[in-house]
């Protein structure tokens, strides 16, 4: 899980550096020299695309397995002290983005949410991102 600063632009796309055999990059290299990709990042954003399009069923099944909200999710001031109110604590999930708003304190954090996993990226003050340090689980 990569934390993002809350004042950051929020990501829409992640660095991943990786290291290929001369042989996989000289044929990959081969393709975008014959016009099939644009260049190298095209061919292995294509081939990801591949890869999870081969695996949606897994995907999906794990995500509705695992509650795994997909995609982004903001949590506002408001429902988590509504949240905090009822005397209860989130469970958050979130396969993508998740944000917490900059008004959120941490001590409205602490008391609203219970435990946060994000595959993805997790953006809020750092603060709060303290105050729930020991709720932030990774894989």
């Amino acid at each position: 899980m990569k934390l993002v600063d809350s004042k950051a632009k929020l990501p829409d796309t992640d660095k991943v550096t990786i290291n290929l055999g001369l042989v996989d990059l000289a044929q990959m290299d081969l393709l975008v020299e014959e016009g099939f990709y644009t260049n190298r990042t095209d061919f292995v954003r294509t081939a990801i695309r591949n890869q999870l399009q081969r695996h949606q069923d897994a995907i999906r099944q794990t995500v509705v397995r695992k509650r795994f909200v997909m995609g982004m999710q903001r949590y506002a001031r408001e429902e988590l002290e509504r949240v905090a109110a009822a005397g209860e604590q989130l469970e958050i999930h979130v396969l993508g983005l998740a944000t917490i708003d900059d008004d959120v304190t941490p001590e409205l954090a602490r008391r609203a949410i219970a435990s946060l996993r994000v595959l993805g990226a997790f953006l809020a003050p750092a603060a709060v991102k303290a105050a729930l340090a020991d709720r932030i689980h990774t894989t």
